[in-house]
């Protein structure tokens, strides 16, 4: 069954407007989820709110946003107040300007989303806007209101449609100068990055989906299911031991050698 549309508005660029759909590119429907429940009863567990003085349960229409402002100190906002000071993004993206793709770092990009025309009329505005960054090798930057509020976003060429990824904002990001000014500068050993080199070689494969599969879930599944099936569980394997911590390495020397046992287990599993 195909999903249901997460989004629906325009994509537009000055004059050229066309109507598009987005879908998120990651999914985790296929997680394992798991309730809460009453041990005794089997029944699934609610929670509420509660004031954390009277102890009593506050009904929804007495339910307030607020911002703190000191210890037991808070500033009641309303909801017409929050929605008067949002911008007109919610069903348009309205591309503002240009930025070089290879120029925004990996730390700012948050979540992604495919974009795709939703009329066979605005297909060919949808096209010259994606051709247009294609060939320039730009990525357009927009905002939209998404997950309820609005957000940075930028939009590069993917294939025939539109990656749009969320955008971190500038207060969520570290400066990575503040961690790694402190890390000093040795310089290599000719040999030993010779035999580095050769490793790295020796490892490198192409890229597969299967390699960041997540055996957990697998694992748990399979729990489910034989449960499921009212099957008796089987008594539990014993834990393998963890292996040991690499003991450190305080020389060249230990380095090397431990490269050269990594390349003589490489070739023999060849």
């Amino acid at each position: 069954m195909a999903p249901r549309t997460f989004w629906k508005g325009y994509l537009k660029l000055s004059l050229v407007t066309c109507p598009v759909t987005m879908m998120p590119a990651l999914t985790d429907q296929e997680k394992v989820r798991f309730h809460t429940l009453n041990a005794q009863t089997g029944n699934r567990v609610v929670s509420r709110y509660v004031d954390s003085e009277t102890g009593k349960v506050v009904k929804e229409e007495d339910e307030a946003r607020a911002w703190q402002r000191g210890e037991d100190d808070f500033v009641v906002v309303e909801d017409e107040e929050i929605d008067a000071v949002g911008l007109e993004s919610t069903r348009t993206i309205d591309i503002e300007r240009f930025v070089k793709r290879d120029t925004v770092g990996w730390v700012w990009f948050d979540r992604p989303h495919y974009v795709m025309p939703s009329d066979p009329v605005g297909e060919e505005a949808f096209v010259v806007i994606r051709e247009a960054m294609a060939a320039t090798g730009t990525a357009g930057l927009s905002r939209v209101v998404m997950y309820r509020r609005e957000r940075p976003v930028l939009l590069e060429p993917r294939d025939k449609g539109i990656v749009l990824w969320t955008l971190r904002y500038g207060d969520e990001v570290r400066e990575d100068k503040d961690y790694f000014t402190g890390i000093g500068k040795p310089k290599a050993d000719a040999a030993l990055s010779k035999m580095m080199l050769k490793l790295v070689d020796a490892r490198t494969t192409d890229w597969d989906p299967a390699m960041v599969e997540d055996p957990v879930q697998d694992k748990l599944k399979d729990l489910i299911e034989s449960r499921r099936k009212k099957r008796k569980s089987k008594p539990g394997s014993r834990k393998q031991k963890a292996s040991p911590a690499p003991e450190a390495a305080g020389n060249v020397i230990s380095i090397m050698d431990a490269l050269r046992k990594s390349l003589d287990d490489k070739g023999k599993k060849r």
